[in-house]
């Protein structure tokens, strides 16, 4: 459709909300306060909206008395659990910041997220599979001079904090609670950065409170709704479409597990009559796959999310069959857009919701730009996907040189994604400006591992790229050059170097040695060179 721009803004006639995480809360405890609001699978824990207002009021209460103020940073440290929802909206309600620290962060990620937020009280796991947080909190203790409080969930201390917060004085907690701002920010989380190390993204009330309202709005959920979340409350996908998506509705969460299993996610829907399911593709492949899929009743499914790549047809049309959600959802976002920007409607077909990422989002608006010109393009041609609205962050945390090279003056966030608007408004992802990496879900930046790489003996330099993987759509390949002297390197002793030290997801599977990289006649390496060049070496050319 020649001649029509590449624009689309989402028309509403439900308003946005105007109230902070808190008082919004508060309201759905007044209207729903009876209703399940929060299971916990694992322990077989349950709570009610109003005894989970209770415990979300220990839990504020507590950290008041540790003396954490508004503005001050909460980091939290753990798999999916009940307390990461009390601390989630327990500083939500005194206006602390609270700071996503991924599960799989090793001792040299965790050091630089403490510090570079400025995290004073971290609530953390002590340990969870293989990973000994309590250890790795211990040895950045002393590198991390603004760390005041830890707090061990299952601890000694933890307890005394709920305890002290049980014998606090609400009246103490409503004060504080009425001079918050749904503008002032309240969570930070990180973004792997092109820069080598991750970002901060800072997002207020109005930012994700709003994003789950209305991802929640377009699942249709009401108070009746059952949500079943394997996805990580660390990133947007669990703790705003997940957690906020369903209290602003008075629907109930339900965690299956501390992180995704199959098993544990289909014996959740089955038992808790769950309505909606989230995941990412490689979550409901590994679903459909279980070979005892067939015996578990899903008939309370209707609807769902699915996000973070895009989707096979024949996943999307089982999903709908196999497992009932006819009403299942695209979502497209990033953390910096709190997170959704678009979303695909339950009335769409499976065509659109295989092909696209659905249409903007209500309030919000979405425009695809000549990267080089930055002027919009005509729908139909490709260009670089930007959004603007109540979503855009308030920017990366100390950081506003970033800042604004992803936010230009006019308050647009420019999402490195390479997209087309077609004549109906719906929008195709088709690839990145940046070398991004998705791995399961996943958004990781070659550079902060390649940082990391020269950081090996042998290695003189090195690059990372995605190549095609079948079960998590993108694997990480790295190619090197080593230092004169240095015999050879083999996958395997990069594996073994990384490890422990870079998150699981960011340990390249693939390692290709050479003397050196395909570069233009500027200078500049080519990465796509070497994406074809590596899907030939690794026989994935299908």
């Amino acid at each position: 459709m020649p001649g029509v721009a590449s624009y689309a803004s989402g028309v509403s006639e439900v308003p946005l909300l105007g109230d902070t995480i808190g008082d919004n809360f508060d309201a759905t405890v007044a209207r729903f306060g009876d209703r399940d609001a929060l299971v916990e699978r694992v322990t077989g824990r349950r709570w009610s909206y109003r005894e989970l207002a209770a415990d979300v009021e220990a839990v504020a209460l507590g950290l008041l008395g540790l003396g954490v103020a508004k503005g001050d940073r909460v980091g939290i440290w753990a798999p999916n659990c009940a307390e990461w929802v009390l601390v989630q909206y327990a500083t939500a309600k005194i206006g602390a910041v609270l700071v996503n620290i991924n599960p799989a962060y090793r001792v040299h990620e965790l050091e630089f997220v403490l510090n570079q937020s400025g995290v004073r009280t971290l609530v953390a796991a002590a340990a969870f599979k293989t990973s000994d947080y309590a250890g790795m909190i211990e040895q950045v203790r002393p590198d991390c001079p603004g760390l005041l409080d830890v707090l061990l969930l299952g601890g000694a201390d933890w307890d005394a904090l709920v305890a002290a917060g049980r014998e606090g004085d609400p009246a103490g907690l409503a004060a504080v609670q009425g001079g918050l701002s749904a503008d002032d920010p309240i969570n930070i989380q990180y973004t792997s950065g092109t820069t080598g190390f991750p970002k901060g993204a800072t997002l207020s009330h109005h930012n994700i409170l709003n994003n789950g309202f209305f991802v929640g709005e377009l699942c249709g959920y009401t108070e009746i709704d059952r949500v079943c979340l394997p996805v990580p409350f660390y990133h947007c996908f669990g703790m705003v479409m997940g957690n906020l998506g369903a209290t602003s509705h008075g629907a109930c969460v339900v965690i299956p597990a501390p992180a995704f299993e199959p098993k544990a996610t289909l014996a959740a829907v089955q038992e808790e009559r769950c309505t909606s399911l989230y995941g990412v593709p490689t979550m409901f492949i590994a679903e459909l796959a279980d070979e005892d899929f067939d015996g578990y009743d899903l008939s309370s499914l209707r609807t769902g999310i699915m996000a973070g790549s895009p989707c096979p047809v024949e996943v999307m049309k089982q999903v709908i069959e196999r497992m009932g959600m006819r009403e299942v959802t695209i979502c497209y976002g990033m953390t910096e857009t709190s997170p959704v920007s678009t979303q695909t409607r339950a009335d769409d077909s499976i065509e659109r919701r295989v092909a696209t990422v659905g249409r903007v989002h209500p309030h919000v608006e979405v425009k695809i730009v000549d990267p080089e010109t930055g002027l919009t393009v005509p729908r139909g041609n490709p260009g670089e996907l930007c959004t603007r609205g109540y979503s855009v962050m308030l920017g990366y945390w100390a950081q506003p040189d970033k800042t604004a090279e992803a936010i230009d003056p006019a308050r647009w966030m420019h999402t490195g994604d390479l997209a087309v608007m077609d004549a109906d408004g719906y929008v195709s992802i088709t690839g990145r400006i940046k070398d991004m990496v998705i791995r399961g879900g996943e958004n990781i930046y070659p550079r902060e591992i390649e940082e990391f790489l020269y950081t090996h003996p042998d290695v003189l330099d090195a690059q990372v790229i995605g190549v095609p993987d079948a079960k998590y759509g993108e694997e990480l390949m790295a190619w090197v050059r080593l230092r004169p002297g240095a015999e050879t390197l083999t996958a395997q002793a990069v594996r073994e170097f990384c490890t422990g030290r870079l998150a699981h997801y960011k340990i390249p599977r693939y390692l290709h040695v050479v003397d050196e990289f395909p570069m233009t006649v500027t200078g500049k390496i080519r990465k796509v060179e070497m994406r074809e060049k590596s899907v030939e070496l690794l026989g994935r050319n299908d």
